[in-house]
């Protein structure tokens, strides 16, 4: 395994104060990603844009424009992540799929896998470019595209259970569990669409908590106690 796309929810990078982003949580996460990085790893990173933007929950904006101004909340995560990556002396570049001036380049498959050679940390920012898909259909597009092995899903939970265990104390946590069991019994993973995306390429995923002491280091080195979502 060489090449891995991680998938931060906002709510992970939060850290223990619930809203906007806790910067000791995402430099811990850039020390992380700098040791994968001396080991060889190639690490493509998405981050979700519910930090900054709730927008579908108001029923005065128009589902595309909310979704637009999602699209560019997950532009400003990616710009303030990939500055904490430089400050521990990591070279990084945000792709987008839709011009943002200088702030970001176009993704092309040819020009992520350039920077990947090159050892940069690759942000993809901006979803999939279109309304009516989530930043869960966005980080499993870019895996199949830039033929990653596997996406890793840091979240705010330590796994995939059967049930919320936030409101139910005997939900079930599964170790492993396939990408058409999740389909089947609703697991939400990820959502839907990016489900059987991920299914029909093949495409595994391992879901595990941000929290824990190295957890992103660990899930790649023997120390993984998330759940693996195989295919």
């Amino acid at each position: 395994m060489q090449r891995i796309l991680l998938k931060l929810s906002g709510e992970a990078l939060a850290g223990e104060k619930k809203t906007g982003f806790d910067e000791t949580t995402v430099r811990k996460v850039a020390l992380q990603v700098r040791e994968l990085s001396e080991d060889g790893f190639q690490t493509g990173i998405v981050i979700g844009g519910g930090n900054f933007w709730r927008g579908r929950t108001s029923e005065n904006i128009d589902r595309t424009k909310a979704d637009q101004i999602g699209m560019l909340a997950t532009v400003m995560n990616c710009i303030y992540v990939s500055e904490i990556f430089r400050s521990v002396g990591m070279k990084t570049s945000i792709l987008t799929p839709f011009a943002c001036g200088s702030f970001t380049e176009l993704f092309s498959k040819d020009l992520a896998n350039r920077y990947f050679e090159e050892g940069q940390v690759v942000f993809f920012a901006g979803g999939t470019g279109h309304p009516y898909f989530s930043t869960d259909t966005g980080v499993v597009l870019r895996a199949v595209e830039v033929e990653a092995d596997v996406i890793l899903l840091a979240k705010s939970i330590d796994g995939v259970y059967d049930d919320d265990p936030n409101k139910n104390p005997a939900a079930r946590k599964y170790d492993e569990v396939t990408i058409d069991e999740v389909i089947s019994k609703n697991l939400q993973v990820v959502d839907m669409t990016a489900s059987i995306l991920a299914r029909d390429n093949r495409m595994p995923m391992w879901v595990f908590g941000l929290e824990g002491e190295n957890s992103i280091v660990n899930a790649l080195k023997g120390g993984f106690n998330g759940t693996r979502v195989t295919v």
